[in-house]
């Protein structure tokens, strides 16, 4: 379109305030309308977004759907991690959330690859139709097959027949015929937002809101200026991007690795022990620019398990956390805070840059974050991963009964 550098900041950045507002303002609406319709829904709206975007023709038209688009994403995201973390067996619950939540790592990676494809044989427009194409693929799919939260089902009193399909999609040796009532926990008479701060989860929420913010800002800060950084040292181009595609491909791994053992041993302790790993990766990364080639690709293959990883631990924790009725408000309000870590990571290591310190000073301020995450995990560990609080234990509060005295079932 022949935009300035100038020009594209604000198109950049519409987006990921977009994705901020989904994040806050839509994700809760799944209390009212259910987890099943935001996901359908936002996707299919997200598709449409990025077609539209194909037929943009000024920088105004550009800026709001990008910010449209945002919006949409922003409000699938929560919905779909309350869904996974409700279906999934309670014994493997953080690893079928890290495991979804890999998709975002595998997406940059795919974006990459397809647009050094499509770009140069298609050009640029070419992205946005398959950008478009795929989440309505998705979304149809997702309508055709995805169940609607239990929970949801139940507090809004739905059909028993509808409720009990669901249920026999998740064990298909309960008989055909459908119990007649179901009960639930009782839903809270605050809203959603302000249930974050109840039943003695106000200290929680704020402490994860600080973990998200501190890890966010640890993340991007690296992806932002790493290339800048390498560069300056006078490293090539292709070691450049293959040093930075390690600290993605460290937080895809770390997915498989951190869920089983956030699982087994506890969730707590586990990402403290991550976060207080990485402390001592992002120092090493910061020795090893200079060295050999091999030992940079490795430091910055450690320091993105810990860091990327950790940012997808984070987002388990969350939903461990919070019972089923506010899950995905929970996880949407920890994500959407921690943007406000993601906006100042960049800037703050920006600003070190100026002063011209060593390499290895700016990494040690870098791993500060790292240390404060992960000394705010433990704290959480220790008054909420101690029995001190049932509902986060507890696979969400969500209890199920039916009228017949054969049968109960949580």
């Amino acid at each position: 379109m022949g935009l300035s550098r100038e020009v594209l900041g604000p198109v950049f950045s519409s987006a990921l305030t977009g994705l901020m507002v989904g994040y806050l303002l839509v994700s809760p609406l799944s209390d009212r309308f259910g987890h099943r319709k935001l996901v359908v829904w936002s996707t299919l709206i997200f598709a449409a977004t990025t077609f539209a975007t194909i037929f943009a023709g000024n920088v105004t038209t550009l800026v709001v759907l990008r910010f449209a688009t945002g919006i949409a994403l922003g409000s699938v995201i929560p919905s779909a991690i309350a869904l996974t973390t409700e279906f999934s067996p309670s014994r493997l619950r953080a690893t079928f959330v890290l495991a979804i939540y890999c998709g975002f790592s595998l997406g940059f990676v795919a974006a990459g690859a397809v647009a050094a494809w499509a770009i140069p044989e298609f050009g640029w427009r070419s992205m946005l139709w398959i950008g478009a194409v795929a989440p309505l693929i998705v979304g149809l799919i997702a309508w055709m097959y995805l169940p609607e939260s239990m929970d949801f089902l139940i507090r809004t009193n739905a059909r028993p027949e509808s409720i009990w399909r669901v249920v026999r999609r998740v064990d298909r040796t309960l008989p055909e015929r459908s119990p007649a009532s179901f009960t639930t926990e009782a839903a809270e008479s605050r809203s959603a937002v302000g249930s974050l701060f109840t039943s003695g989860r106000a200290l929680g929420t704020v402490v994860i809101w600080l973990v998200f913010t501190l890890n966010l800002a640890e993340f991007y800060a690296l992806q932002s200026w790493l290339p800048t950084i390498l560069g300056h040292v006078g490293y090539k181009l292709g070691t450049i991007a293959l040093a930075t595609s390690m600290t993605t491909v460290g937080g895809i791994i770390a997915a498989f690795a951190i869920g089983p053992a956030m699982d087994r041993i506890g969730p707590y302790g586990s990402l403290a022990v991550v976060y207080l790993a990485g402390v001592v990766f992002v120092v090493l990364f910061g020795w090893a620019i200079g060295g050999p080639e091999w030992t940079l690709h490795a430091a910055a293959f450690c320091a993105g398990f810990c860091i990327s990883g950790g940012q997808k631990s984070v987002i388990a924790l969350a939903a461990i956390y919070y019972p089923t009725p506010i899950r995905s408000t929970g996880v949407g309000w920890a994500l959407g805070i921690g943007r406000l870590g993601g906006i100042a990571g960049p800037l703050l290591l920006g600003a070190l840059l100026t002063y011209n310190l060593a390499t290895q000073s700016i990494f040690y301020a870098a791993a500060a974050p790292m240390l404060v995450a992960g000394l705010l995990v433990a704290l959480l560990g220790h008054w909420y991963g101690g029995g001190k609080r049932t509902e986060a234990r507890d696979d969400s509060a969500l209890v199920a009964r039916v009228d017949a005295p054969s049968f109960e079932r949580t």
